[in-house]
């Protein structure tokens, strides 16, 4: 049986689509809390410091507010409305588009660009135009930047820009699949050029899966396809997806914090879409990776808060902060696949992290609410 009570009653074999479908509801009621009506903006992090205590927002974050446009597109217009206290999707929407237009950096841009163009069916062209700036510009810009910016660009119909930052994307990748953390990987130094992120190869596998599918770009698939059967390969074996990646050989440099965005929203995501442009179907990982959330090694205690209608951030080690992730980016810059010694037993994973930021929501929403079991649950 599951773990959390949200999940209780439920037996074990339960399809994915299922469990997550029951994760909708719980996803629109957490984002309503991360929603400030005032300034239709949302918060940058939910976050619970007293475990009777309640949850606090702090701070705001147009990234998030776009990906929660994005999601809130496919949850449908009643959960829409109450999300956003009765404000139209698309007037949403455009907030986040004047609001991009005004000195955002890379990543909000691409963002706002992709969310315009899928939400509204209208491409903004001041947006394409900065892209198009960053893109070909001379300075270092991150991998996970310029993937939204190949998938706006793709929701945007541009294959001029689509096909800058497809190069740009592949140009990065490494011959095992694993791209580093930005472009070039040189510009992060010595220490941190060779280390990418769990995100970093998980919005490439989108951005190229929508290309190749979009143009019919077989080396775009093939690329995708690389990457996607690299991270599942590595994937632990109670279904964690792991946080950094050696983009020299396509080891794993560091597995935590595993993050719960990854196992029920970025990953599905990506390997749905990857599935649906011809590419190889990960269904099984899909389906562990989201296990994870409910029956996992590290810790007993629930990621899934039916109390405050929140999915807790991730599962961290105990240790000095960012302790083992540095010290691992150190040790591997020097040689592949060295780590700490007894780092497991020195710095055992369990804590989680009790908070809660609106994307990962947005995301779950994204993935799985257009799914047919989701769209016929209340």
């Amino acid at each position: 049986m599951f773990s959390d009570p949200i999940y209780s009653g439920l037996p074990d074999w339960t399809p994915t689509a299922e469990r997550a479908s029951a994760l909708i509801p719980l996803a629109t009621t957490g984002l309503a809390a991360a929603y400030l009506a005032a300034t239709a903006e949302f918060a940058q992090t939910l976050r619970l410091r007293l475990p009777d205590g309640p949850v606090q927002r702090e701070g705001t974050n147009l990234r998030y507010a776009a990906i929660a446009a994005l999601g809130l597109s496919r949850a449908g217009a009643a959960r829409s409305d109450l999300v956003l206290r009765g404000k139209p999707l698309d007037s949403f929407t455009r907030t986040i588009v004047d609001r991009a237009g005004n000195g955002a950096e890379s990543g909000a841009v691409a963002l706002a660009a992709w969310a315009v163009a899928e939400v509204l069916g209208e491409p903004s062209r001041s947006l394409l135009d900065r892209m198009r700036e960053l893109l070909t510009a001379d300075r270092p810009i991150p991998v996970v930047d310029t993937a939204w910016m190949l998938t706006a660009a793709v929701a945007s119909d541009d294959s001029e820009l689509a096909a800058l930052a497809r190069d740009a994307l592949l140009g990065a990748q490494g011959g095992d699949g694993i791209f580093p953390h930005a472009i070039p990987a040189a510009s992060l130094g010595r220490w941190r050029a060779h280390v990418g992120c769990f995100a970093d190869q998980i919005y490439p596998i989108q951005a190229l899966a929508r290309f190749a599918a979009q143009f019919n770009d077989a080396e775009a698939l093939a690329a995708a396809n690389r990457t996607a059967a690299r991270i599942c390969e590595v994937q632990g074996s109670a279904g964690q997806w792991w946080w950094h990646y050696d983009a020299r050989d396509g080891s794993v440099v560091e597995q935590y914090p595993v993050y719960s965005v990854h196992q029920h929203g970025m990953a599905p995501m990506a390997l749905f879409d990857l599935a649906a442009a011809g590419g190889v179907d990960h269904l099984d990982a899909i389906d562990l990776g989201f296990r994870w959330l409910t029956t996992r090694p590290e810790t007993t205690e629930p990621l899934i808060s039916g109390r405050h209608s929140l999915i807790w951030r991730k599962v961290g080690r105990r240790e000095p902060p960012k302790f083992v992730r540095k010290a691992s980016a150190v040790t591997t810059s020097v040689r592949p696949g060295w780590r700490l010694p007894a780092r497991d037993t020195l710095f055992p994973p369990g804590p989680i992290d009790h908070e809660c930021r609106p994307y990962e929501l947005g995301w779950l929403l994204y993935s799985w609410a257009s799914q047919p079991i989701a769209k016929e649950t209340p």
